[in-house]
Formats: C-alpha cells, sequence, structure tokens
C-alpha cells in the first residue's frame, strides 16, 4: 500500500464498497428493518407509565365523602378498578397477582371528614414488583391528595392563608411520557447497531474472502482504504437515524424542539466513535462472527445498560457510574433527549459533541495502527 491519498482511487474503492453493501440484504436487515422493529418496541411494547394499574378499591363505608373518593378512583386514568366491601373478597387475587395494590377506605372515612380532617385510608402493594408497588402506592395517594383538596380538607379551617402556594410543574414533558425518552434512546441503540456491528465486518469479511490481500497489491493508501469503510457506513447510519426519527416524530408524536443541524451535528459526532470502534474491532479479529460478538459485547450492551437509557446513572453503584464515563452513547442521549425535547440547549450539547469527538481520535488512531500491523 502507498501513501499518497488520491480522491480518484477513494471514489472508486466507495462505489465498490456501496456495490458491497447493495449485493447484501442483510445490511438492508440490519440497517433499515431492526431499527424499526426496536423503535416500535420501546415506542409501544415497552412502557415505564404506570397507566391502567389494577387495583382493588375496598369501600367499607357508604358515606357519601367515601363514595365521592371512590369515584375519584373510578375516574382516574392510572388505575382498573376492582371494587369490593372487603379485604377478605380480593386478597387471594393480590396474591395471585390479578391486582398490584389494594386501596381501601375505611368505616369511619365519613366520620372523620365530618369533623374536618383528612382521613387515612390503607394502601396495600404488591412488593414482588418493587417499581409497580411504588407506583400504585405514589398514584394511590396522589389521587386522595387531590380529591382531599377538592373538598377543601388539606388545610385547618383556622389557620391564616398561606403566603406561599407550592405548584408542581413538569417542563418539557407534562405528562410523563416515558415514550418521549425512550424513543430518543432508541436512536441512539440504532446508530451504535448500525455504526458499530456493520462496520465492525467489513474488514473481517475481507480477510475471510480472500479479497484483503488483493487489495494490499494496488497503490491504494492505509488513509483510502479506512475511509473507503467508513463512508458508505457512515452515509448509511445517517439515513437509519433519519428514519428513525421521522418514525419517531411522526407516528409516536415525540416532539421535536431542536434543529435539524443540530441533530445531525450530533449524530455526526457520535458516529465517530461508533464507526472506529466497529472499524478496530474488524481490523483486530479478522473473523466476521467473532467481530459480531465482540461489537455486541463492547458497544450494544453498554449503550443499552450504561448509557442513561434505561437506568438512571446517578442511581447505580459508583464503580460502575465511573465506568459510564468511557461509553460513548452516555454523552449522546442526553443531547438527543434535549434536541428533541428542549430544543438546541448548545452549552449541554457542545462538550458532549467534543468527548464524543475525542473518542472518534482514540479509536480510529488504534483501528489504523492495529490495521496496518496486520497487513505488515
Amino acid at each position: 500500500m502507498s501513501f499518497r491519498f488520491d480522491l480518484r482511487r477513494l471514489a472508486a474503492l466507495v462505489r465498490k464498497e456501496g456495490a458491497q453493501i447493495l449485493r447484501d440484504p442483510s445490511t438492508f436487515l440490519i440497517a433499515f428493518v431492526l431499527p424499526m422493529i426496536l423503535l416500535f418496541l420501546f415506542g409501544y411494547a415497552v412502557s415505564l407509565d404506570s397507566t391502567c394499574t389494577r387495583v382493588g378499591l375496598v369501600i367499607q363505608d357508604g358515606s357519601a365523602p367515601a363514595l365521592r373518593l371512590a369515584q375519584a378512583y373510578r375516574s382516574s386514568r392510572y388505575f382498573q378498578v376492582t371494587e369490593a366491601r372487603s379485604v377478605a373478597e380480593v386478597r387471594d387475587k393480590l396474591i395471585d397477582g390479578e391486582l398490584r395494590a389494594l386501596i381501601v377506605i375505611p368505616q369511619d372515612f365519613g366520620q372523620g371528614v365530618k369533623r374536618g380532617k383528612v382521613p387515612p385510608i390503607q394502601i396495600v402493594t404488591d412488593g414482588s414488583q418493587p417499581n409497580t408497588a411504588n407506583f400504585a402506592a405514589a398514584y394511590g395517594e396522589g389521587v386522595r391528595a387531590t380529591w382531599a383538596a377538592a373538598e377543601g380538607l388539606e388545610r385547618d379551617p383556622g389557620a391564616r392563608e398561606a403566603p406561599v402556594t407550592i405548584s408542581a410543574r413538569y417542563w418539557y414533558n407534562p405528562e410523563l411520557k416515558s415514550k418521549f425518552f425512550l424513543v430518543p434512546g432508541s436512536i441512539a441503540n440504532v446508530m451504535t447497531m448500525v455504526g458499530t456491528l456493520l462496520t465492525a465486518l467489513v474488514v473481517a469479511r475481507e480477510w475471510e474472502r480472500g479479497t484483503m490481500e488483493a487489495m494490499m497489491a494496488t497503490p491504494i493508501s492505509m488513509a483510502e482504504f479506512i475511509a473507503s469503510k467508513v463512508i458508505p457506513y457512515f452515509f448509511l447510519a445517517q439515513a437509519s437515524m433519519t428514519l428513525c426519527a421521522v418514525i419517531g416524530i411522526w407516528i409516536f408524536g415525540v416532539p421535536f424542539r431542536g434543529s435539524i443541524f443540530a441533530l445531525y451535528a450530533i449524530s455526526s459526532a457520535f458516529l465517530m466513535p461508533a464507526l472506529g470502534l466497529g472499524l478496530f474491532i474488524s481490523a483486530a479479529t479478522k473473523n466476521q462472527f467473532v467481530a459480531s460478538q465482540v461489537a455486541l459485547l463492547s458497544a450494544f450492551l453498554p449503550t443499552f445498560l450504561l448509557s442513561g437509557f434505561i437506568f438512571e446513572i446517578g442511581s447505580m453503584p459508583w464503580p460502575i457510574q465511573a465506568l459510564t464515563y468511557i461509553v460513548p452513547a452516555r454523552y449522546l442521549i442526553p443531547s438527543l433527549e434535549t434536541v428533541f425535547l428542549a430544543g438546541d440547549q448548545w452549552g449541554l450539547i457542545l462538550p458532549n459533541i467534543g468527548i464524543m469527538l475525542v473518542f472518534g481520535m482514540v479509536f480510529f488512531t488504534l483501528s489504523f495502527r492495529v490495521t496496518r500491523r496486520s497487513l505488515d
């Protein structure tokens, strides 16, 4: 291989790589079909929202206040209510998993309301699913508190008017819909899959098919060889990202408050470490099966588990939190969520872009050295 960089040779190599992509149906399967499946799974099948949780509503008091509170639970969009007169009637359903919680309105509830107080209720949850149990308890108490405020029971009648009123508001995602951050996060997984997994196969495929020796006999330079492997998959990953973004906005209703320029700037910065890591894996392994497994373990799983996509980084043990700093997707996902939900907040986006570009320089340097050593 020579050291001279020639644009005509590079264009020929890119056309050759593009022809290989067009002849390989599995490339389009990974680049377009699997991302859509992944996106629809996270958009529809996976939800962190606690809606229509099945609960048992035990009404032990027939007074008007108790019936009004019961109606508040029936009207809540968070609960699917099964009514009963005693806990014994629904205890077995809670044990069997048919119900996730029991909300008990006690016998003296109406008497407490007449005295101007907020009577306590009992919420029994199924602890076998801690997240659902916490949601059911929090939403159950929230319905009671909202009802009590509407009845004028939250404030002591003899107390002076409070000088400050606290009102909770959620910016950017007021309904707290989980798909508003799951869909942008799934785009990061798609870009990792296309950028790293597909690129991890390209050099290994040349070694397996025996075409690497023929390319070594040509006057192409190392820079031309690496660029010809990266450029087609860069545009393929951008096309896949565009498809996912369009689906997220038009089908799932995820708001897009930023600019197209910011979206492509973020995705381009992330593709540098993604493509560089894939090329490094491909040059180091020389085997497509091994390369795909290494790409899965070193790129896709860290993106899924250690980027803050599903599990909040702040709740992880500190050694795992430290490990997340070397995962490029950690810097991609908050940038994507910012562009989609908040807009072009460059104070957050630019540092993340800079860090991702540094990762890209490291991986491309490693891939360049490993590829040249393999050829030598």
